[in-house]
């Protein structure tokens, strides 16, 4: 609900009837506007295009749906231009860009420029090939036109004066405003024929921007501060042209209003203004910003006289500027909408119905019936259904089909005789499309017969509108079977229809005939052939359609597959798609990167396959899978001098040296060749290394940057011939100082700690063999021996030191670490 109230009016007035409605524009504005800010819109009688602060635009339907969303720029889009025939857009933004190109072909220009573009407007019938003009302004205006070689020509119209702060082009004629006033060019002749100048220069234009609007091809409006002027552009009497242009302007109208503009819009003959109000506060001096105000006019000479007026609470209107503001008006249903940065507020001429929905919120109930010739609203109820018939009838009577057959779901209710009576009576005015949306549908239906020779009227002239009821009645409604055979007789006059196919389809969904659907939905590649085959567990039926459905998407048909191996089976894809290598390539991927082993009897037949159609690929499948055949993958390799494959595939079987050759000799890279020694750390391969590059300065740089760690670099030194010119030799020498430096470094401090660690342990030894033992009393009569592993044995148990060579020493240790039984064999000697 939108908060209107209206403006100057008094007790007597208050009674009259508004002129306008609103509402606010929601769905996916709302979010929209949640997270951004509106900063421009341009209104098409089929869609809308709304830009924001963040440099978005978004395409909308007339409801505020979002059907498309393009990304042009990170700051404020200034303005979006649609030809007449909305199939091309032009768009510009405050970082200087300037976009330009179909909504449905790939066709385009796009430009960066390097101050702000404010405004650019398309040529109205862009889409015709002898009209690809538009202009652009910034600090000037600019004139593109597209010549025969297909590039962009421009051309300077004005500059000089300030910014271009807005552009309206009609037919033949563009209205421009700067900092000084309004210019018109006249295309046709490529002559300026008029200079308005504005009046109140105390202004900021920036702030109270110029408000320009064509009411028809040769009538211009202006709005600029609180001054409006009406402008009629004019053939100038050929006797008068010499060295003036053959069209002037003619001021019809100019008056003050008691607000700033913020837009304007025709209705008739009449005026629709945007203001931006202040208003003094009661308690304080200065101004505050109040609602905005949407009013209608009937401009006169030298004055107008308001007709209506409302005031409109948007959101954030405390906050707003007169810039803020923006109308913008669809010719087709004059509709007019008020753009703000929080809100956008459609306003529509009320109708026939709100005349009478007005009527009656007053109370007016016989001035409602007279309005109307019937109403059945708020009338006693066994009387609704007699008044609403009349009303259907007069509505009927009017040719307002659709409103009568709207009235019907009200009137008729459950009456299930009166439909069927409505229903013929359409059908004899040929009407049954307009009643064919209301029709009931729930708990309450019709007979069979009805839906069904509604379905027929629909096939015969609509079949857009066949599929629609289709899609929407349920299947209860009406014999299916009697509709499909009805269906394939049209496609016998037209089999490749694909509207009648897909409906044909969906009526074989229903009548659970999923086999029919399924080979149609395929036919057709649509959509929801996947989503049929899960719902309806289809795998056993398209095991003979792999090929088909891989046709349609790959990436969707593998996965698929992949996610029900256990209805169909790798080998049975496997065997259908034997024909077609590059599909089988496909799946055979996807199943490798879901399992190494998997489909390990086929990674023989992967390596033709990764070479034939995913050489990228095909060193990673090496590397990981442990099933390939590495000579069947050498010769494959080797075949198709796939150097890096093959350098990996011999070191994996063992032929280093081999495989360093080949990175040395085709591919040349050293470093490439250093890494692949340091990985074998085989001395012989640095051998061999050493022994290629020795001749090759370059290798040799190489070599004596990376070998400091692995090899002796004086081997290398050494052989180097005297007089050789060696790139940055002095620095690989002075690296290689500097890593000796440093592995001497390593050792002195490893030598330190090694030390101080062995001091310590022998230091905790020392302290631990100096403590005392205990000995149990038992043990006195006896002599003992007691080891400093805390081991005590009798003297006469022990072995006489004179036979054990280095002294005696504890048998259970001993054992210990000799073996198990080696401690009896030395108490029995």
């Amino acid at each position: 609900h939108l908060d209107v109230k209206e403006q100057n009016r008094g007790e007597e007035d208050s009674e009259e009837e508004p002129k306008l409605k609103y509402e606010r524009l929601a769905n996916g504005v709302t979010e929209i506007l949640q997270q951004d800010a509106a900063s421009c819109m341009t209104v098409h009688d089929k869609f809308l295009a709304l830009g924001t602060h963040f440099g978005k635009v978004f395409l909308l339907d007339i409801q505020g749906n979002v059907t498309q969303k393009y990304e042009i720029s990170s700051v404020k889009i200034n303005q979006i231009s649609l030809d007449e025939s909305g199939e091309h857009v032009g768009i510009c933004s405050e970082d200087g860009k300037v976009q330009v190109f179909g909504l449905y072909t790939r066709e385009g220009f796009h430009e960066n420029f390097d101050c702000p573009i404010k405004v650019v407007a398309l040529h109205p019938q862009f889409s015709k090939s002898n009209n690809k003009q538009f202009v652009t302004g910034g600090n000037k205006l600019l004139l593109y036109e597209r010549n025969w070689l297909n590039r962009w020509k421009t051309s300077t119209l004005h500059e000089g004066e300030g910014t271009i702060t807005n552009v309206k082009w009609r037919a033949n004629l563009i209205a421009w405003a700067n900092s000084v006033g309004v210019k018109i060019y006249d295309i046709s002749s490529k002559q300026r024929i008029t200079n308005v100048l504005r009046d109140n220069t105390s202004l900021r234009p920036d702030m109270y921007p110029c408000s320009l609007c064509w009411k028809d091809n040769t009538t211009l409006i202006i709005g600029w501060g609180s001054s409006i002027k009406m402008c009629a552009v004019k053939e100038r009497d050929p006797t008068e042209i010499r060295d003036l242009p053959s069209r002037y302007v003619e001021i019809v109208s100019a008056f003050e209003t008691e607000f700033f503009i913020s837009g304007l819009a025709p209705l008739a003959d009449q005026l629709v203004t945007l203001y931006f109000v202040k208003e003094n506060s009661e308690h304080m001096e200065e101004e505050f910003r109040a609602r905005p105000r949407l009013d209608i006019i009937q401009p006169l000479p030298e004055s107008c006289e308001e007709i209506s007026s409302d005031a409109l609470t948007v959101r954030n209107f405390q906050e707003n500027e007169c810039r803020d503001y923006r109308l913008e008006h669809s010719e087709g249903e004059s509709l007019f909408y008020i753009i703000s940065p929080k809100d956008i507020v459609v306003a529509k001429e009320r109708d026939q119905d709100d005349h009478i929905d007005w009527l009656l919120d007053k109370k007016k109930y016989e001035e409602a019936l007279m309005a109307a010739e019937i109403s059945f609203k708020n009338i006693k109820r066994h009387d609704v259904q007699k008044i609403g018939m009349a009303y259907i009838n007069h509505l009927v009577e009017k040719k307002d089909y659709d409103t009568a057959a709207r009235k019907c779901q009200k009137v008729l209710g459950k009456n299930m005789d009166l439909w069927e009576n409505e229903v013929y009576r359409f059908k004899t005015i040929g009407q049954l499309k307009a009643i064919s949306q209301y029709l009931p549908r729930g708990d309450l239906r019709l007979r069979p017969a009805i839906y069904e020779m509604i379905l027929h009227e629909f096939l015969k002239t609509d079949y857009e509108g066949f599929a629609t009821l289709i899609r929407e009645w349920p299947g209860e409604l009406y014999n299916n079977m009697t509709i499909v055979q009805t269906v394939t007789d049209h496609l016998k006059k037209d089999p490749t229809n694909s509207i009648l196919l897909t409906t044909l389809a969906e009526l074989y969904t229903y009548d659970q005939r999923y086999d029919r659907a399924l080979e149609i939905y395929l036919r057709l590649r649509h959509k929801d052939v996947y989503q049929l085959i899960h719902k309806h567990n289809l795998f056993s039926s398209i095991e003979d359609k792999i090929v088909l459905l891989m046709d349609f998407d790959k990436e969707k048909a593998v996965d698929m597959l992949l996610d029900n191996e256990d209805k169909i089976s790798t080998d049975r894809v496997v065997e259908e798609l034997k024909g077609r290598p590059e599909l089988l390539h496909v799946y055979l991927h996807k199943l490798f990167k879901r399992d190494h082993h998997k489909g390990q009897k086929y990674h023989e037949r992967q390596i033709s396959l990764y070479a034939e159609y995913d050489r990228p690929n095909l060193l990673p499948f090496l590397r990981d899978s442990t099933h390939c055949p590495l000579e069947k993958a050498l010769e494959i390799c080797q075949q198709r001098h796939f150097v890096e494959e093959t350098v990996f595939l011999l070191s994996r079987m063992g032929n280093c040296r081999r495989a360093l050759q080949m990175i040395m000799e085709e591919l040349g890279d050293v470093d490439k060749a250093i890494e692949f020694a340091k990985e074998q750390d085989d001395a012989e391969l640095w051998e061999d290394l050493i022994s290629y590059s020795i001749d090759k300065p370059p290798f040799i740089t190489g070599l004596l940057n990376n070998i400091g760690t692995h090899v002796d670099p004086i081997l290398l030194i050494h052989r180097i011939k005297e007089g050789m010119e060696i790139p940055n030799l002095r620095d690989s020498l002075v690296k290689i100082l500097q890593d000796y430096n440093l592995q001497i470094l390593l050792r002195e401090g490893c030598k330190k700690i090694l030390v101080a660690d062995s001091l310590s342990l022998l230091h905790k030894m020392h302290r631990t063999q100096m403590r005392g033992v205990r000995v149990d009393d038992t043990a006195q009569p006896f002599s003992v021996v007691v080891f400093h592993c805390r081991h005590m044995f009798h003297k006469e148990c022990l072995p006489s030191p004179g036979t054990i060579p280095g002294g005696q020493y504890c048998n259970i240790c001993s054992a210990k670490r000799r073996g198990p039984g080696s401690g009896i064999l030395d108490m029995k000697k």
